[in-house]
């Protein structure tokens, strides 16, 4: 059964995460985003409760 046999696909593997974290991550990290969003502006809305007539 050659899925027991750790050599052929091991080493594929760890070479493929070894590319990942050395080369990509640090590519896809230092992106930036187009997009900024933007804060909501501070005011606030002044609101009036509301005076049920049945309590």
């Amino acid at each position: 059964m050659p899925q027991l046999n750790p050599s052929p696909w091991l080493s594929i593997f760890l070479m493929s995460w070894l590319i990942y974290l050395i080369i990509l991550l640090p590519k896809v990290g230092n992106l930036k985003v187009l997009n900024k969003t933007t804060t909501q502006s501070s005011n606030t809305i002044e609101t009036q409760p509301w005076n049920w007539p049945w309590t």
